[in-house]
């Protein structure tokens, strides 16, 4: 079933110039999409509301809804790209994001505004199939610094998005859903020209059962591999305090600093910013020397200080300590996923990629799930500074995770410099 090793290093080479053109641009195109329509959603929504109270519990329910169907199908398109290619299925999600936008910006009532959401939830989980394409076209301890490139042009695309929204809106507030799905679509007939398959046929999954297409399924079985299953749990506790952050920052701003909108916003751009400084620059620098282990749980442990200082922070209002934690996060938040990734992927076998890409997506959506809901309640109940320091505890545990990952690696998998502890 499997290519022989030569055959895995002849494939293993640098992606070709014209596809890294098509999947950088597409990432930052994707982000774009995604956050283009974010500052006109609670306007679109509003206007099918017949209580104005109900606005915010009505957009949760949006963002949840979105995060759970990409739980679910993310792992079912990674498993898909690895039977079918990495081409026809990212050429389905852009479809379905199309058709999503399409839908949310033309909706005439509450429930097409939730369909709308729905498709491209099922359908968005196209970055896995991103990442896994990488995978198929790098060397192991390559695919870190293109992992890195694509995340600095994703941040970029998440400054540049709710600007062009914004801007839009002032036509009409159906404006940036349509143009959210030219973007897709435009980006899909590119794609049809320029982006050749990277899976061989040799790699690919041979049959597929209509059981294994359950999400749940896909990831019990990874989770009865130690090696995978602790991986997956890093996933899942980096990006649960990282939800808390998404979800209480703007708040926080505004209960210790007196901030407004404005001012927020300019603090998650700086931050925006930083964070595509290092994932396309200093990852690819980085990595070489110091391998994914080493690199991610350094990185991780910059990440739980600057939950400590964002904590002190929410207990003493000092914008010093904000300005610290910060940056701190924005400068280690690129080191860890990329690591992270790339410690995923060459820990996986060629056929599974796209599975693997898709779980460790699944874990992202599920803390993007649950983190806002508990950073929210922490935040109320508990007081400002608990949600950050709880955050450095996970942190730990994601920490311990990695460790565990790397120690329960079978003996077949060599590490290669990038992957190193």
């Amino acid at each position: 079933m499997g290519a022989s090793v030569s055959d895995q290093l002849d494939r293993a080479n640098k992606p070709g110039s014209k596809a890294m053109i098509f999947l950088i641009v597409l990432a930052f195109l994707n982000t774009v999409g995604m956050t283009i329509a974010n500052p006109v959603v609670p306007f679109m929504t509003q206007q099918h509301l017949s209580n104005p109270n109900d606005l915010a519990l009505t957009v949760a329910l949006m963002i949840s809804l979105y995060g759970i169907c990409q739980l679910l199908a993310s792992p079912v398109l990674g498993l898909l790209s690895d039977s079918f290619g990495r081409r026809p299925v990212l050429f389905v999600c852009l479809i379905g994001s199309a058709l999503g936008y399409l839908l949310f910006g033309l909706a005439g009532a509450l429930w097409l505004l939730f369909v709308g959401r729905i498709i491209d939830g099922l359908t968005g989980g196209n970055v896995s199939v991103l990442f896994a394409y990488i995978a198929d076209t790098t060397r192991p301890e390559e695919r870190g610094k293109y992992f890195g490139i694509i995340g600095g042009v994703s941040g970029l695309g998440v400054i540049i998005g709710p600007s062009v929204g914004g801007l839009l809106a002032g036509l009409n507030y159906s404006a940036p859903f349509i143009a959210a799905a030219a973007v897709c679509t435009l980006s899909l007939l590119w794609g049809i020209f320029f982006l050749p398959e990277s899976l061989p046929r040799s790699q690919r999954v041979i049959s597929i059962n209509v059981s294994d297409l359950n999400p749940l399924k896909q990831l019990g079985s990874l989770f009865r591999v130690a090696h995978l299953r602790w991986l997956l749990l890093a996933f899942f506790f980096y990006f649960l305090p990282f939800a808390h952050l998404i979800a209480n920052l703007a708040i926080l701003l505004k209960d210790g600093l007196g901030w407004n909108a404005a001012e927020a916003g300019l603090a998650s751009s700086i931050i925006g910013v930083i964070d595509i400084l290092v994932q396309g620059v200093l990852v690819g620098l980085l990595l070489p020397i110091f391998g994914n282990v080493k690199l991610g749980n350094w990185s991780l442990a910059l990440v739980g200080i600057s939950y400590v200082l964002l904590g002190i922070m929410a207990l003493t209002n000092s914008p010093i300590l904000l300005i610290a934690g910060g940056v701190l996060f924005a400068g280690a938040s690129g080191l860890v996923e990329n690591s992270l990734r790339g410690l995923t992927s060459s820990m996986a076998s060629a056929n599974q990629q796209g599975v693997i890409s898709g779980a460790s997506q699944s874990m992202e959506s599920l803390a993007m799930i649950v983190g806002p809901l508990l950073g929210g309640w922490l935040y109320s109940s508990a007081g400002h500074a608990v949600p950050y320091l709880c955050g450095t505890v996970i942190i730990v545990l994601a920490i311990v995770s990695v460790l565990r990952a790397v120690a329960a690696r079978p003996a077949s998998i060599a590490p290669a410099k990038a992957e190193a502890a």
